[in-house]
């Protein structure tokens, strides 16, 4: 059976497998973003009371393999607290928190290198803080960051093959479904590269043009 039988043959589970993974990347991609800007925003804006808790987080989950968490919230937790997750909503959980922390340390460390002389013009032109940040701050900042978001983000639609391990119909799982039944692993796992390239090889091509074009030194130096 050929890479092409494979996907005409089981194209609805395949289908179905896509979409599953497409909306965990939905929920991961969305929350991430927009909770981890206001997170670093505020980071670097609070250092002792939202700052320094928020890189001793970020330093914490570093340390711990992606598989480990995913486990240990979907098993040891939920027994402990005597509950039971889907297990889509426990990988979409497991993965949000390492996005939303990885976007804040993004975030916070780009407004760390934000030069003084910008928020000294905003004050001269009477801009409140508010103003700042939106009119001036967030545009840079979303320029500098955005090929590394996009580099992340694929990072975190990658580690979704995770979610798999604690029985989330996504499209991991479905491809070893099909291959226990035709045996073809270099075929089926073939197929679901091909799947992965036509997702990733565009972002990561839109973040390569982006960091060429858009992306220079803001620092005072």
């Amino acid at each position: 059976m050929s890479i092409l039988d494979i996907i005409i043959t089981y194209r609805e589970g395949l289908l179905a497998g896509l979409l599953v993974t497409l909306k965990l990347c939905l929920i991961i991609w969305s929350s991430g973003i927009f909770i981890g800007t206001i997170l670093g925003y505020l980071g670097s804006k609070h250092h002792k009371e939202i700052g320094t808790p928020s890189r001793f987080i970020s330093f914490g989950l570093s340390g711990i393999p992606v598989l480990i968490l995913l486990f240990w919230l979907h098993y040891p937790l939920q027994a402990l607290l005597k509950i039971n997750i889907n297990p889509f909503f426990t990988a979409a959980f497991a993965f949000s928190l390492l996005n939303i922390f990885s976007v804040a340390d993004l975030v916070r460390s780009t407004l760390a290198n934000f030069p003084a002389q910008y928020n000294l013009a905003a004050k001269v032109c009477g801009l409140s803080q508010k103003e700042t940040f939106f009119k001036i701050e967030l545009p840079i900042i979303f320029r500098q960051i955005i090929p590394s978001l996009l580099n992340l983000q694929v990072t975190m639609l990658q580690l979704t093959l995770f979610a798999s391990l604690i029985s989330v119909e996504e499209i991991f799982r479905v491809a070893q479904r099909i291959n226990a039944i035709i045996y073809k692993p270099i075929e089926v796992y073939t197929t679901l590269a091909i799947f992965f390239l036509i997702i990733c090889l565009p972002l990561n091509g839109l973040a390569l043009w982006l960091k060429n074009k858009y992306t220079r030194d803001i620092s005072e130096n």
